[in-house]
């Protein structure tokens, strides 16, 4: 049977435990490795828990675990500096025998600081991609209206309407990114609307690709094995992947592009949607990227946010995305979505 200190060892933290006369009585392995080489059971909890915060402040002195009102029961998280100078984050909870009596028992969790400081970056990257992709197209409206607004009398009609179909190119793609980061956001956060249904997935195609077809020029080739085989999908949520996925290979593929359904069975009737490209392909050991915020191949455009939602609409729905060769060495991405509702769905 493993003791105390043995079980305490196991846990990713740090761990500190004092008695009512504030002596430490338990302290694990990562609490050493976090607050240093003078931390140690017997000594007093001020002497092992010797952080200060920016202003030098100490942490007993200022969390004055012992004392403060006979109601408190724990101390919120908070930053604290190590005498190394490194980031942790520490809380405790205080325990009362009796309600209202003295702490009879200190316990202390001390963990890294790392792990909030790369959550800050990555925010802090978020804000900095998300401002960067708003900019880009602000900047082209408001320049073709200042145009407008200061030379109205100077610009001919075909000139006035060049910039106005500028100016609505620009603000459609800010419209569009606008929706992808709320579909993020609700991605993210469990709260997509989702409104499914039995559709036929050939029509549900057709229609997305004579779209993309339209606005490209490119030869898009599209083949059913059974066009009215069933998606259980919300209708919007369903174009809107394929529509990525068509448009992904528009972007970074080259020549013709290949969009093939088939029904592959399963418990719920799956239907695969294929999309080949033949451009120069997806490395392997980059593959799991793709699937991440913000991601782009190369240098050509579009948000970065395609096929992270793609991915996630896809897993909302129960389906899949897959990426593989295609035959003619570019990119395959292939979705595995539901035909039906699953039993108690």
């Amino acid at each position: 049977m493993e003791t105390a200190e043995g079980v305490l060892d196991l846990l990713p933290d740090g761990v500190v435990i004092a008695d009512a006369d504030g002596v430490v009585t338990h302290l694990n392995a990562a609490a050493r490795r976090l607050l240093g080489a003078t931390a140690r059971t017997g000594a007093p909890l001020a002497d092992v828990m010797a952080l200060q915060d920016e202003d030098a402040n100490d942490w007993a002195t200022t969390v004055c675990p012992y004392g403060g009102l006979s109601t408190r029961s724990g101390v919120p998280e908070m930053t604290w500096l190590t005498r190394s100078g490194a980031e942790v984050l520490v809380t405790a909870r205080l325990h009362r025998e009796q309600r209202g009596g003295p702490v009879t028992e200190v316990g202390v969790v001390v963990r890294s600081g790392r792990g909030r400081e790369r959550l800050d970056r990555d925010r802090s990257d978020l804000v900095a991609t998300v401002a960067h992709e708003l900019r880009s197209p602000l900047t082209g409206v408001k320049g073709f209206v200042t145009t407008l607004l200061n030379k109205w009398d100077r610009l001919s009609d075909e000139q006035k309407k060049l910039l106005l179909t500028t100016v609505h190119a620009d603000s459609e793609r800010l419209s569009r990114l606008i929706t992808e980061l709320l579909d993020v956001a609700r991605i993210d956060t469990g709260r997509l609307p989702l409104y499914r249904r039995q559709l036929p997935v050939g029509p549900a195609v057709d229609k997305v690709v004579d779209s993309v077809r339209a606005g490209s020029g490119r030869r898009i080739v599209v083949s059913h094995e059974d066009p009215t085989a069933p998606v259980f999908a919300d209708p919007d949520k369903f174009s809107q992947v394929v529509t990525n996925l068509v448009e992904n290979a528009v972007r970074h593929g080259e020549g013709e592009i290949r969009v093939t359904t088939a029904v592959r069975g399963g418990r719920l009737g799956e239907v695969e949607l294929v999309v080949d490209d033949e451009g120069d392909g997806i490395p392997e050991e980059i593959r799991r990227r793709v699937f991440t915020k913000f991601w782009k191949q190369g240098i050509r455009g579009g948000s970065g946010l395609g096929m992270y939602i793609v991915n996630g609409l896809a897993q909302v729905h129960g389906g899949s995305v897959t990426i593989g060769d295609a035959p003619s060495g570019g990119a395959r991405l292939v979705v595995r979505w539901p035909g039906r509702e699953p039993a108690g769905g």
